[in-house]
């Protein structure tokens, strides 16, 4: 299984933490998960809050492709609506270059509609947007050449400098939570990215739709999903119960309180009605339900119960990539160490192990 560490930024659920601070104890988390055999760092985009603050994930990226030259960097992902496309494929290929190929590229179109309105832009046109300079850059990083004449990109024929060296097949990603997004996902080739906000029996039919969609569209099998959560890992399985209370449902209530999901405004957004019934569940269940459906879908506890957990998953819906937060909601950074390493000793070898045996036995 690939296994990549995210990184948040975010300082919600702390008294007095500095931004600095913030960002000089995830770029530490970032630099151990690099030394001990994680496969890539991963990071959103998220802007002026601390639910999570990346302004510029491709440029995070960059200084993380000289500090940690044996891992993966990926964007999880370059929110497109609020960038040039031909700006895009141009910092992706120059990290491209710098890495020696170890860009994976994740796309998404945005959620948060206070982000929208600091950059002057509707959400009703997100998914236009994306469905119209998505492909761009992808064709761009494939061809090196972008060029577009849609409705919000007219874009005359160029050359990107410099040009791209390495294929980026394999390496598009696209977040996925609603069915349209799915469907742009599987046109684009993408693998699908999906977070741990509710139970995952619940995901399984999205993601059947996707895999079949990307059969459809390119006749190949389609790629693994990526699975982003966020993980409270220990020996004391009592203690760690607790933390993640603690902590995953702080996380949960900052992502309440930055997405509005208690709000009415998904209602009349364009596309975005996956979002609305969301909302709605949010509304009858509650904070205390949310948190009760994060805590189902996220891992906690000892080396043990996560690894069993996640056995559960896969058999529930197939292969997967994994993409792991260890510090978020206000986590210690003790804490937030601890279960890196934790994780890395005694769940990060099971998990790779057990994809090497299944190699092994698929060339049999």
């Amino acid at each position: 299984m690939d296994v990549g560490m995210m990184m948040v930024f975010a300082s919600y659920g702390w008294d007095d933490c500095s931004d600095q601070r913030v960002w000089d104890e995830e770029i530490r988390l970032a630099r151990l998960a690099a030394d001990l055999g994680f496969d890539c760092l991963w990071s959103a985009e998220h802007h002026f809050n601390d639910y999570s603050f990346v302004p510029d994930n491709l440029q995070l990226m960059s200084y993380l492709t000289a500090a940690c030259p044996n891992i993966d960097l990926g964007t999880a992902a370059v929110i497109i609506p609020w960038h040039d496309p031909l700006r895009v494929a141009e910092q992706a290929a120059v990290l491209d270059l710098l890495s020696k190929g170890r860009l994976r590229l994740g796309l998404g179109r945005g959620l948060a509609r206070r982000e929208f309105a600091a950059f002057r832009m509707s959400m009703d046109e997100s998914r236009e947007r994306f469905d119209e300079a998505a492909p761009m850059i992808v064709k761009a990083l494939k061809t090196g050449f972008i060029e577009g004449d849609g409705k919000f990109y007219k874009q005359p024929r160029i050359e990107i400098r410099p040009r791209p060296q390495y294929s980026f097949d394999g390496r598009i990603y696209a977040v996925a939570s609603s069915e349209d997004s799915v469907v742009s996902a599987a046109k684009l080739g993408a693998h699908m990215v999906m977070f741990a906000d509710r139970p995952w029996e619940m995901r399984l039919p999205i993601i059947e739709r996707g895999r079949e969609l990307h059969r459809q569209f390119h006749d190949t099998p389609p790629p693994h999903v990526m699975l982003t959560e966020f993980c409270i890992c220990g020996h004391d399985l009592a203690a760690c119960e607790e933390e993640a209370l603690q902590y995953q449902g702080k996380f949960v209530e900052s992502n309440f309180y930055h997405y509005e999901f208690l709000g009415e405004h998904f209602k009349t957004v364009k596309g975005y009605d996956a979002y609305q019934q969301k909302a709605e569940i949010a509304r009858k269940g509650g904070l205390e339900g949310a948190v009760a459906g994060f805590m189902r879908a996220a891992s906690s506890g000892t080396p043990d119960k996560i690894l069993r957990g996640l056995e559960e998953r896969r058999k529930l819906l197939g292969d997967f990539e994994l993409n792991v937060a260890f510090r978020f909601g206000g986590t210690p950074y003790e804490v937030s160490e601890r279960g890196l390493k934790l994780f890395a000793k005694e769940v990060l070898p099971v998990l790779k192990a057990q994809a090497s045996a299944e190699v092994k036995a698929a060339a049999e």
